[in-house]
């Protein structure tokens, strides 16, 4: 069985969500205010707080408190272990689809023999 990364696992988990990603990709530009990041959900701001922890738990944010004024930013480093793997993925494929093609030529060129 393969070895799974319970870092990668709850990277994953995190980015699945739409609302999640659409808060990360807000937070790309700009530090946020909660409250900013809830208003476009449409969401009631526990929920939005849940998803935040989600994404805090992953690493992919921070948040900071200043008073009452609670912020997010986003970590993008977080998401390097996610990088990595899909580029192995992508090696791993791209080798595969290499060696099909390869099959497939040589079974054509045979044919024609």
């Amino acid at each position: 069985m393969a070895k799974h990364d319970p870092d990668l696992s709850l990277l994953f988990h995190a980015l699945a969500d739409p609302t999640r990603r659409s808060i990360l990709t807000r937070l790309a530009e700009t530090p946020a205010r909660v409250t900013d990041l809830a208003g476009p959900t449409g969401l009631r701001l526990p929920t939005v707080m849940r998803h935040l922890s989600v994404l805090e738990e992953a690493g992919l944010i921070t948040t900071s408190k200043d008073g009452r004024i609670r912020t997010c930013a986003i970590v993008p480093e977080a998401l390097d272990p996610v990088r990595t793997w899909l580029d192995e993925q992508r090696a791993i494929w791209e080798a595969r689809l290499d060696r099909l093609d390869a099959f497939v030529m040589q079974v054509m060129k045979e044919s024609e023999e």
